[in-house]
């Protein structure tokens, strides 16, 4: 099994102290996550929890009709599965790899079992909880008050706030679905970014090339989620 520096790529991980983590690491799986892939559906009980290292799960809210909303996104800074700690063990939303790379996995009940240790993870997790619950919320206010291009921005920055690199691999039909709009429009806004020079986009891949660009123009939504997530994920407060 890799040793305490790989899990530390996740950085909530990399906050547990060293006794702790240690203690854990054979628990740990290294898996490879493919982009599209689904971690768990609505209604579903997760039998594992994933910890990102360069990859990205996006959690979707998904309609009778097939339309999908996406609510969260999870990278390295946290982790996929918190329905099973917090003990309502399934949850309406789906989770769908938006960026294919490596993530850590444990079983869930060897989570649960941690958790109810009321140790540091126990801490570690509610925080981040908090911090989710926190980017659904400001999520569902952007996406009632803002325009498209605004989102498109929150969007894309979130991303790369989650990834090693600035460049997405993703198509304008994927980021239509993950924004609960129709593909045209993502296409025109994605279009005006492009124009002014802030992304470049082809064949599927989007490189931000202006992130001060983006920060410009995007809304309050992006900074309040970032600053809480600084807020409550930082080492001298966690522990």
């Amino acid at each position: 099994m890799q040793g305490p520096g790989d899990f530390r790529k996740n950085a909530l991980l990399g906050l547990l102290p060293e006794e702790e983590l240690n203690r854990l690491l054979p628990d740990f799986e290294r898996v490879t996550l493919t982009l599209g892939q689904s971690l768990c559906e609505a209604g579903q009980v997760m039998k594992h929890v994933y910890f990102p290292l360069d990859s990205i799960v996006s959690l979707l809210c998904v309609m009778e009709d097939g339309a999908s909303t996406e609510i969260a996104v999870v990278g390295y800074e946290g982790v996929v599965g918190v329905s099973l700690f917090m003990g309502g063990e399934t949850t309406p939303s789906r989770a769908i790899v938006q960026s294919g790379g490596q993530a850590l996995r444990l079983k869930g009940h060897l989570l649960k079992n941690e958790f109810y240790r009321a140790g540091p993870m126990q801490r570690l997790l509610l925080r981040y909880t908090q911090a989710l619950l926190t980017q659904m919320a400001q999520t569902a206010v952007c996406n009632r008050h803002h325009n498209l291009d605004q989102q498109l921005c929150r969007w894309l920055l979130l991303s790369i706030d989650r990834l090693p690199n600035n460049e997405l691999i993703m198509t304008q039909e994927l980021i239509a679905n993950m924004l609960g709009v129709r593909r045209e429009g993502v296409t025109e806004s994605a279009g005006k970014l492009q124009r002014a020079g802030l992304i470049s986009y082809h064949r599927g891949r989007i490189n931000v090339l202006d992130r001060p660009g983006l920060e410009e123009r995007v809304c309050e939504c992006y900074a309040v989620v970032k600053e809480e997530y600084d807020r409550l994920l930082n080492q001298q407060n966690v522990m």
